[in-house]
């Protein structure tokens, strides 16, 4: 086996030569960059309704539900000591009068910057006000 110009392979198969480029990793979102949602970001999963706050991440080392990321989900806090964990695809960002991201314990700028980040990456059905 011959690498040329370090991107192309050449296998020599039974006589015949056949060029093979390297394969490039699949990513979820290959034309944006998965953006974490901030521990103590208010949400609400999209189908069950549960209300919380992001709690972390937990890595997943098998089965099929993952962040953009491929291998984690979030911890939801909905209540001590409850913790469930879920996939960005469920997940509502809850935001205020403001439009502004709810967060635990944080400030307007701070929010604000969250806010815009998450909107860079997230349809926008997926921010709804908090009932």
């Amino acid at each position: 086996m011959n690498n040329r110009s370090g991107s192309t392979l050449l296998n020599r198969l039974q006589g015949e030569i056949m060029t093979t480029k390297p394969i490039k990793p699949v990513h979820p979102r290959p034309d944006t960059a998965w953006v974490r949602i901030p521990d103590g970001t208010k949400v609400k999963h999209r189908h069950e309704g549960h209300v919380g706050f992001i709690d972390g991440l937990t890595e997943i080392v098998s089965g099929p539900n993952r962040n953009p990321d491929g291998k984690t989900q979030y911890r939801m806090n909905i209540g001590a000591p409850d913790r469930q964990l879920v996939t960005e695809s469920d997940l509502s960002i809850l935001i205020d009068d403001e439009d502004l991201v709810i967060m635990l314990r944080q400030k307007a700028p701070y929010r604000r910057a969250v806010t815009q980040s998450l909107h860079s990456v997230l349809a926008p059905d997926r921010f709804v006000k908090l009932d």
